[in-house]
């Protein structure tokens, strides 16, 4: 079973840039689809990111640009750069795994990490 462990975030102005990691356990990381999702107050988790094990990415429309999702197999470790941050990234972050992309599209999990909490203001 996967178990992961999020970090990196923090309070940002906007315009700034913070980097998350996910640390991945349990699976052998390198066959596997990792996502990063966020849940803001009052909002459903949604997908931000995904890569496949291939290194494969993809984005929500909101974060293109803006936000590049990469692998470390040999750290079993996936990376969140976000950069030219905004007030409505605000949210907590977290990722997950899967050896199906689809699934880590769907995002319908049992269980998840503590996450890591983005805060962007001035």
């Amino acid at each position: 079973q996967v178990q992961v462990v999020e970090s990196g975030g923090g309070l940002v102005q906007p315009g700034g840039s913070l980097r998350l990691s996910c640390a991945a356990s349990g699976i052998i990381f390198s066959i596997y689809a990792m996502g990063w999702y966020r849940q803001a107050p009052g909002k459903q988790r949604e997908l931000v990111a995904s890569i496949n094990s291939g290194g494969r990415t993809n984005y929500r429309d909101s974060v293109k640009g803006r936000f590049t999702i990469s692998r470390d197999n040999a750290k079993k470790t996936v990376y969140l750069q976000m950069n030219i941050l905004k007030p409505e990234d605000t949210a907590v972050y977290y990722c997950n795994a899967d050896r199906r992309l689809d699934a880590v599209v769907a995002g319908l999990f049992p269980s998840w990490g503590q996450g890591t909490q983005v805060t962007v203001s001035s």
